[in-house]
């Protein structure tokens, strides 16, 4: 039994039900949309599930999924023994965005992530605390801002409309996965200018321990065409 992954929710889901239906597979469940579960029904030995995107990445690492479709950010936030054990197939054109840094518009002195370092001293020196950054990507955030020198934060977790908090005091600045930007611009928050983290797109992704399942190989070349 073949074991997909494909995402519950929103865009990716319905643009990953589309390259399956481009190459005539087409999913059926048993008690419709709702339903955590499909089959397609010339494929007997695939087996569906609906997932949440992020636990479709876990599942590939620990190998209860052998193939599933995901986005290119979720896998680099994930732990990297689970990077280690996941493949990445094939780069579609969906589900597209960018992980950036963005700052309140009225933080006109802040355009750079040089900038963000200054301000991040100043937080300690005259306030004795740490500039706050709220985030969904705390492992991404974290690796980019050390990379660039930064080093006096701290990460807040975000557990939803991550573009509220600065403006009700939970955090100073952001990071957020944004297609164009307009959420941020509506909410106030500008991106720095260098303040680019990772490029993302959806992905067809494959567990490093199934690779030699039988008919993987064939699915995947349908799949990957």
């Amino acid at each position: 039994m073949i074991k997909i992954g494909i995402p519950s929710k929103g865009r990716l889901r319905k643009d990953t039900l589309k390259v399956f239906s481009r190459k005539k597979l087409r999913i059926f469940s048993e008690r419709g949309e709702r339903d955590l579960f499909g089959y397609i029904k010339s494929y007997k030995n695939i087996k569906i599930t609906y997932l949440h995107a992020r636990e479709i990445v876990e599942r590939l690492g620990d190998g209860s999924l052998d193939i599933g479709f995901s986005g290119y950010d979720l896998l680099k936030e994930s732990e990297i023994n689970i990077q280690n054990k996941v493949i990445v197939k094939k780069k579609y054109n969906f589900g597209n965005a960018t992980l950036v840094i963005a700052v309140p518009n009225d933080w006109i002195d802040v355009q750079t992530i040089a900038d963000l370092e200054e301000i991040a001293f100043e937080f300690k020196d005259k306030k004795k605390s740490r500039l706050r950054v709220a985030t969904k990507y705390p492992n991404l955030t974290r690796e980019f801002l050390f990379s660039k020198g930064v080093t006096q934060f701290k990460l807040v977790k975000s557990l939803g409309a991550t573009e509220i908090y600065p403006f009700t005091g939970s955090s100073e600045i952001i990071t957020d996965i944004t297609s164009t930007g307009e959420t941020l611009k509506a909410n106030n928050l500008r991106i720095l200018k260098d303040g680019e983290i990772l490029k993302s797109q959806a992905c067809l992704m494959i567990s490093k321990k199934s690779q030699k399942i039988k008919g993987l190989k064939r699915i995947l070349s349908i799949l990957s065409k």
